[in-house]
């Protein structure tokens, strides 16, 4: 497993000063939301995205992907009956998709609860159509780039549609393609009635992305949920790819939630392997 932790943290830091601190604090990676590179990221010329490479080459970061895929646009919607928004989407996707790539990732986490949620009269079914059209239209963009489309399940008190990881799963399995993987969350899982470990020992094998969070929407160890179970899980089910924090509460600061929630990780890990061996 490798660390990575999500740049929308460090809300108002200039890219080279977030890499720099991400690096020198010992994580592997970041995850970047688009809105925070600029206002229509697809557009981002090939001199932006060799410098913002760059920026994480030089402090020794890889670029783990993109999340917040739909976030501050207008206009998209994953689960629209209207098949020109879908189309507008796929395209948008596409794009991004393409971004991922230049900028060294390979995950598009979809999370975006806003731009997914059922319209009215749109009953589940029917959303679960739509949105196998939207990804279908996606998946040559995937493949040419090399990007993975990572579908995460969000609690109901944030959307309507792919509340479950099995719900999620039946989605993936209908659009039938190797690139569309699934997105586990400690957050969102801890909605589920089915305690964490146990979702992490059915479906980790299969994801392609791990957030590592706490309902109290802030940073590993910032709460009450024990990572060590959820590292031993992860071990037990094969996970090697990215581990990444994700907040939504930036209190008391990025540095600090970005020092602690690392320590806490590595501690975590090194107690499941010691519980292992045993």
């Amino acid at each position: 497993m490798r660390f990575a932790i999500c740049n929308e943290l460090f809300e108002g830091w200039e890219f080279a000063r977030i890499c720099d601190v991400v690096g020198a604090l010992g994580y592997d990676g970041l995850e970047l939301a688009p809105f925070t590179l600029a206002a229509r990221p697809h557009d981002l010329t090939a001199a932006d995205r060799v410098t913002l490479r760059r920026h994480a080459d030089d402090a020794g970061l890889a670029i783990a992907g993109l999340h917040w895929l739909l976030a501050r646009t207008e206009g998209l919607h994953l689960t629209s009956p209207d098949a020109a928004v879908r189309a507008r989407t796929s395209r948008y996707l596409a794009s991004l998709a393409e971004l991922c790539r230049d900028l060294g990732g390979t995950v598009l986490v979809f999370g975006s609860p806003a731009q997914r949620s059922r319209l009215p009269g749109v009953m589940s079914e029917a959303a679960s159509g739509f949105a196998a059209r939207t990804i279908d239209a996606l998946l040559p963009a995937l493949d040419e780039f090399g990007v993975s489309l990572c579908l995460e399940p969000l609690t109901s008190d944030e959307t309507d549609f792919l509340n479950t990881c099995d719900e999620t799963r039946r989605l993936i399995e209908r659009i039938g393609h190797p690139r569309v993987v699934l997105h586990l969350d400690v957050k969102a899982m801890s909605g589920e009635p089915t305690p964490v470990t146990e979702l992490i020992r059915r479906h980790a094998r299969d994801a392609g992305h791990f957030h590592a969070n706490d309902p109290n929407r802030r940073g590993p160890g910032f709460g009450d949920v024990d990572f060590v179970p959820v590292f031993a899980a992860l071990r037990n089910a094969g996970y090697g790819r990215w581990v990444s924090v994700e907040v939504f509460d930036f209190s008391p600061d990025a540095e600090t939630i970005a020092r602690q929630s690392l320590e806490y990780m590595q501690r975590c890990v090194r107690l499941a392997d010691q519980e292992a061996i045993r």
